[in-house]
């Protein structure tokens, strides 16, 4: 246990100089509890641009200073510096009550403690795992596993999952300091979770996370938006936003992404052990939206309680087993054999897309099979909630 908690503080320190490094990347504490947004910009829909700059020129800011592009269709984005970011959101939400403005928030993975696994991976023997590629001629569910990039040098058989060349990883040590990146690996333990737990899956990997699991939420939302052929999507990633609001751009794209009856988003609840804050895609799924109940947010347990590192409250929808997941990792001198034993809501999270896609021949849809998984785990709890065993 010493061993562990020491690994574990070294990957913390590592994990706050990583943070402290990112000029562009601004951390708020709320509560006690740190909100992550690129510093200097905000987000706006396209009708609330003229307000957005006037309302940045009542804050001081020339309108000759403010910068402006469109990362996403219908959604600009509105730089200058030294911008007080959280009061222009809140004066333009009170003048755009109807429109998509917001914070560019930062999601991360691992080892952010933010639905990415609960510190570093550990390599371990290779499982007696059934890892086949597809059958010719079969039917599969299309799971699309949005992500770090995947590793091709890796135990994970290139049969069992799709990714273009842009979605491929290529990085182990971006910041030189002679050891693997902490999300290294992150997307091919994903998809192995996934193909050990089914084989009517088709996985689709794309990257969005960097090596280290960063990305932005204008970068997510523009990723989410642009899928097609997906009929479940695994987030094993997030973050919490300024005042526990729902992160406006975000939330516009998994309506879109979700105006698909047919589609389920299956998300990590994260990993900072509390109760008390939403934590973001994951809370969606009791935003109270008409697509919030194809939202499955999952938290971990460990067989007979939820760990004690996973966030829960009452957005989240069920638990799933989270600690110590073996699954395929990539090749390398530190891993020998390419597998490794992993900690966190990242792992619940595709055990449970693995279980709904397991239902799907006999329920006849995805979101018949999820509404199935929940019906049949709501007899069986584990710390109050539904329990995936």
């Amino acid at each position: 246990m010493t061993v562990a908690r020491d690994r574990f503080q070294r990957w913390e320190r590592r994990r706050d100089q990583r943070l402290a490094g990112i000029p562009w990347l601004r951390t708020e504490l709320q509560d006690g509890r740190p909100v992550r947004f690129v510093r200097d910009e905000i987000l706006v829909q396209d009708s609330g641009t003229g307000i957005a700059h006037r309302t940045l020129n009542g804050l001081g800011h020339r309108s000759s200073e403010i910068r402006e592009d469109e990362p996403a269709r219908g959604l600009r984005r509105l730089r200058t510096s030294g911008l007080d970011v959280a009061a222009a959101v809140r004066q333009l939400r009170g003048q755009l009550p109807d429109a998509v403005v917001g914070p560019n928030h930062v999601f991360t993975s691992t080892p952010y403690n933010h639905g990415g696994p609960f510190g570093p991976p550990v390599a371990c023997a290779a499982l007696d795992a059934k890892l086949a590629p597809l059958a010719s001629g079969a039917s599969p569910v299309r799971v699309v596993v949005l992500d770090t990039g995947v590793w091709v040098d890796s135990p994970l058989p290139a049969g069992c999952y799709s990714a273009t060349n842009e979605n491929h990883e290529t990085v182990l040590d971006g910041d030189n300091d002679g050891e693997l990146d902490s999300d290294v690996g992150h997307a091919n333990f994903i998809a192995g979770v996934v193909v050990q737990g089914t084989e009517a899956a088709q996985v689709r990997i794309v990257k969005v996370l960097d090596s280290f699991g960063v990305c932005t939420e204008a970068d997510l939302a523009a990723k989410i938006t642009a899928l097609d052929d997906v009929d479940v999507l695994n987030l094993s990633l997030g973050g919490f936003s300024v005042g526990d609001q729902p992160p406006a751009v975000l939330s516009l794209a998994l309506q879109t992404f979700l105006s698909n009856p047919g589609r389920v988003v299956v998300a990590a609840a994260g990993n900072n052990g509390i109760t008390e804050r939403p934590f973001w895609p994951a809370a969606f799924a009791s935003s109270g939206t008409a697509w919030a109940p194809r939202v499955l947010a999952v938290a971990a347990h460990n067989g007979t309680a939820v760990c004690e590192w996973s966030n829960h409250g009452p957005w989240v929808t069920l638990v799933a087993p989270g600690e110590d997941v073996v699954s395929t990792f990539i090749n390398h001198p530190s891993f020998a054999g390419g597998w490794a034993q992993w900690s966190g809501t990242s792992f619940a999270a595709p055990k449970v897309v693995a279980a709904i896609v397991e239902r799907v021949a006999a329920a006849g849809s995805v979101t018949a099979a999820a509404e199935q998984l929940r019906a049949a785990l709501a007899g069986q709890q584990i710390g109050g909630y539904p329990a995936l065993q």
